[in-house]
């Protein structure tokens, strides 16, 4: 042998990496020390020997195939391989030439073991992640979610899987999203809020971070994080609703105040007259009805103001139904509307009779204003489980639609022209004082549904301490 190819020879010998040359018929014609290290063989149980009989385990993994691309197709190749023998990981780079192929490889066994390490760690964030989480591909289709991002809209990964982001997302929101997700593809992490749609068709309020999938320094898709906000705008809105009263109660206090100062100076005036007349004019019994029904006024603007006494009473609630019927009897009149009551037999109430009369007028007077053309208004009474009566009323009025019926009992929200809003929010202030509940449905041009559900017998420990 000549001393280039001695010295050739030994420098390949002293590599880190393994190596081994082939003949055109696969046989071993070298190995160097680091390939038998690494193959666990002898030089001389390899040499002239051919490697798919030396290895027959390899002819039904990669190696055999990129060594036979290489050779056919004269092509160098390079690629990654597990050999279950030897329970090793394989970096290889095989080289063809006239003379069969010349084969590097190294173990990689300890850095594959920490990128799969990796990747469980990563798959189980991913996986187990509390908030929903989910990939794209640069047009926005679902590559992968997982099960947070099932629960929170409902689909399968399966119809994830076929789903591009944008049908998910309301009609007024599509714009903004689309500008984020836009922006992430170009490499800029984004943190914004939108309004999903649900499988079932409810609109979900979500908070979502979208951070560029980058590979080789190359934007392949996108990543998101998304996390419902319901419970947090849910907050958010009974604080604004607590504000809101807040204010309602000081400007309420404000006001019966100040009506009630003049107001006991005309009344001890008023009863002064009446004793230097020998005969009493009868607008002296107009006059007294009307300032007592200003007193009863003021006392309902204190009821936002302060908590008041509760003077609960065994009340017979058809009786009191009656009276608010007759009293908005001139009313309905007026707006050629008619009421008509019917009831079953019904138990006696533990209530506060002028706050419950307070309520029916609220929601008959609302009623009878919503037909300007006339119309009926029904009132249905009944009870329920025997704990409990329901009082519904329905009109066929204008209705309200849909995204304002969430607003209604909030303070200074109101439908009517002239209105305050103040109305229904003293009615569902006294019905959720006497433990009961309100719900309202409506259609727009259809009508309203006020349903009015309160316990036949209070727990007056529990309404002294609201």
């Amino acid at each position: 042998m000549k001393l280039a190819e001695l010295n050739a020879a030994e420098i390949i010998d002293r590599i880190t990496d393994g190596f081994f040359s082939l003949d055109t018929d696969w046989n071993f014609t070298y190995v160097n020390h680091e390939a038998t290290k690494l193959l666990f063989r002898n030089r001389e149980d390899l040499l002239d020997k051919n490697i798919w009989e030396e290895f027959p385990e390899a002819v039904d993994l990669l190696f055999y195939q990129m060594y036979h691309k290489a050779v056919n197709e004269q092509v160098s190749v390079t690629f990654d391989s597990f050999f279950p023998p030897l329970q090793t990981w394989f970096d290889v780079r095989a080289y063809p030439s006239k003379n069969g192929l010349s084969v590097f490889f190294q173990d990689i066994t300890k850095k594959k073991q920490t990128v799969l390490k990796n990747e469980q760690h990563y798959q189980s964030l991913f996986e187990h992640h509390p908030d929903a989480v989910f990939s794209f591909d640069l047009q926005g289709n679902y590559l992968s979610v997982n099960k947070g991002m099932e629960q929170l809209l409902g689909y399968s990964e399966d119809e994830y899987l076929s789903l591009n982001y944008l049908p998910l997302v309301a009609d007024t929101h599509v714009e903004h999203t689309n500008e984020y997700f836009k922006r992430a593809a170009k490499g800029i992490t984004q943190n914004y809020e939108t309004i999903a749609i649900h499988k079932e068709g409810d609109k979900v309020p979500v908070s979502v971070t979208n951070i560029p999938i980058i590979v080789d320094g190359k934007i392949v898709g996108v990543y998101g994080i998304a996390r419902d906000l319901t419970k947090e705008k849910q907050a958010e809105n009974m604080l604004l609703r607590s504000e809101k009263l807040s204010v309602v109660g000081e400007l309420s206090a404000s006001i019966a105040h100040e009506i009630r100062n003049p107001l006991t100076s005309l009344k001890g005036f008023l009863q002064i007259l009446r004793t230097s007349f020998e005969e009493v004019p009868a607008y002296f019994d107009i006059m007294t009805d009307e300032i007592l029904r200003i007193e009863s006024i003021t006392s309902e603007l204190l009821l936002h103001a302060k908590p008041q006494a509760h003077n609960f009473k065994h009340e017979d609630i058809q009786k009191l139904t009656s009276h608010v019927v007759t009293l908005l009897s001139s009313q309905a009149l007026l707006h050629n509307v008619e009421i008509k009551v019917t009831y079953d037999s019904l138990p006696l109430v533990c209530c506060i009779e002028n706050q419950i009369k307070q309520v029916f007028v609220n929601v008959l007077k609302n009623a009878i204003e919503s037909m300007p053309n006339g119309g009926t208004v029904w009132v249905h009474l009944e009870s329920a489980a025997d704990y409990e009566i329901i009082i519904q009323i329905v009109d066929e009025g204008c209705g309200i639609p849909e995204e304002f019926l969430k607003e209604v009992g909030m303070p200074f929200y109101t439908t009517k022209e002239r209105g305050t809003g103040l109305g229904m929010m003293t009615t569902n202030k006294i019905v959720e004082a006497h433990g009961g509940r309100i719900d309202i449905s409506s259609k727009v041009g259809e009508g309203t549904n006020v349903v009015i559900t309160l316990p036949i017998e209070q727990n007056l420990h529990l309404l002294e301490n609201r």
